[in-house]
C-alpha cells in the first residue's frame, strides 16, 4: 500500500525501481496460498514485520508484527487485522520442529526465520483461520527508519504517556512529529499502556497509515533524487510474494484505495495465564471474523463488532 501511494509520482518509474530493489521469495507455504489471485475479488495478504535487534531480550528470529490485510472486492476499503504475537496456537511441524502449542510469533522462529519462518507462519495461520493468502510481504521495520527519515518524519498521535523500555524516552500525549528512530521506538512499547499489546498493535497500524499519508503529501515528483532514495529504501526493506500477479497490475489496483478507507482491526481475544506463561486466547467473535474474511463480508462484521475496529 505504501508503494501504491508512491505510484502517484509516476507508475513507470515506480515499477522499474521497485523491480530492481525488492527481493522476491516464495513466502507462502503451498497449503496457505490462494491457488489463483483475481484482482476483481476480495484479497488477503499476510504482512510479517521483523525487527533485527540483537539484544538477548528481543531475539531477532521472532516476528514482531503479524497482520492480515483484507481488501474487499472493489478495493475501496482495507482492513488491517492485527494478530496478537502471544496468541496461543498449534504450530505444525517443520524445519526440524516437531510441532506443538506455542505463541504464534514462535512459528517464524521454528521455521528458521526469513522465507522458512514466513512459510511456517502462513501454514499456522491458514490452519487456524481457514484463510488462504493472495500474497505476502516480509518487512524489516528497522529498515523503515530510513524510509521515515527520507520522507521528513511522520506525524504520530500519542494517546497515553509511555516511557520507552529501550531508550528511556518519555512519549507525552499529543500529536507530534517523529523521526524514524522515535516512531519505531514508540510503536514497540506495550508495558506502560492500558491495553498492553492491544494498544501496541493499534500503534503499529497507525504507523502504517502515517507512512501512507506522508508518502502522499511529499512532492516526490519534483525531487527525483529523493524519489529514487525512498524507493530504494522501501524496496530494500521488503521481501514479497505476489502469487504470480505482475507488480504493475497490483499497484494499479491499489491506487483506487482512498486514503481514509483504512480500518484497524484487533482480533477478538483476551489475555490468559496458562501454567507459567502469559498467552492470548481467541474469542468466539474471532472465529466469526475469520469466516467474514473468507466470505468477503468483513464490512458487515465490522459494523456488528465496533469494539474491535478503529478508523485509522
Amino acid at each position: 500500500m505504501l508503494l501504491a501511494a508512491l505510484a502517484v509520482v509516476g507508475m513507470r518509474t515506480l515499477s522499474n525501481r521497485y523491480e530492481r530493489t525488492v527481493s522476491r521469495e516464495e513466502l507462502l507455504a503451498p497449503d496457505a496460498r490462494q491457488p489463483r489471485t483475481d484482482l476483481d475479488e476480495g484479497l488477503n495478504y499476510l504482512l510479517v514485520g521483523t525487527d533485527r535487534r540483537t539484544d538477548s531480550s528481543h531475539p531477532d528470529q521472532r516476528s514482531d508484527t503479524i497482520l492480515i490485510v483484507h481488501l474487499p472486492p472493489g478495493m475501496r476499503q482495507a482492513y488491517l487485522i492485527s494478530v496478537p504475537r502471544d496468541l496461543l496456537v498449534t504450530i505444525p511441524s517443520g524445519n526440524g520442529y516437531p510441532g506443538g502449542q506455542d505463541k504464534i510469533n514462535a512459528a517464524y522462529e521454528h521455521g528458521g526465520g526469513g522465507r522458512g519462518g514466513t512459510r511456517l507462519l502462513s501454514t499456522t495461520l491458514t490452519r487456524l483461520t481457514g484463510i488462504r493468502f493472495d500474497g505476502a510481504a516480509l518487512v524489516d521495520f528497522t529498515g523503515f527508519k530510513q524510509v521515515i527519515d527520507l520522507l521528513g518524519g511522520i506525524r504520530m498521535c500519542v494517546d497515553t504517556q509511555v516511557s520507552s523500555i529501550h531508550t528511556g524516552t518519555v512519549f507525552q500525549p499529543g500529536c507530534q512529529q517523529m523521526n524514524g528512530a522515535q516512531a519505531l521506538d514508540y510503536v514497540r512499547q506495550r508495558y506502560d499502556l492500558p491495553g498492553g499489546d492491544y494498544d501496541r498493535q493499534r500503534h503499529q497500524q497507525q504507523l502504517l497509515r502515517a507512512l501512507l499519508d506522508k508518502a502522499g503529501q511529499t512532492d516526490l515528483r519534483g525531487d527525483p533524487v529523493k524519489l529514487d532514495r525512498v524507493l530504494r529504501a522501501v524496496g530494500g526493506s521488503l521481501t514479497v510474494d505476489t502469487n504470480g500477479v505482475p507488480l504493475q497490475e497490483l499497484v494499479v489496483a491499489l491506487r483506487s484505495l482512498p486514503a481514509d478507507a483504512m480500518r484497524g482491526v484487533q482480533l477478538p481475544s483476551h489475555p490468559q495465564t496458562i501454567g507459567a506463561g502469559s498467552y492470548v486466547v481467541l474469542d468466539d467473535a474471532g472465529s466469526g471474523l475469520f469466516g467474514a474474511v473468507r466470505a468477503d463480508r468483513v464490512p458487515d462484521w465490522a459494523t456488528a463488532h465496533p469494539r474491535w475496529v478503529t478508523r485509522l
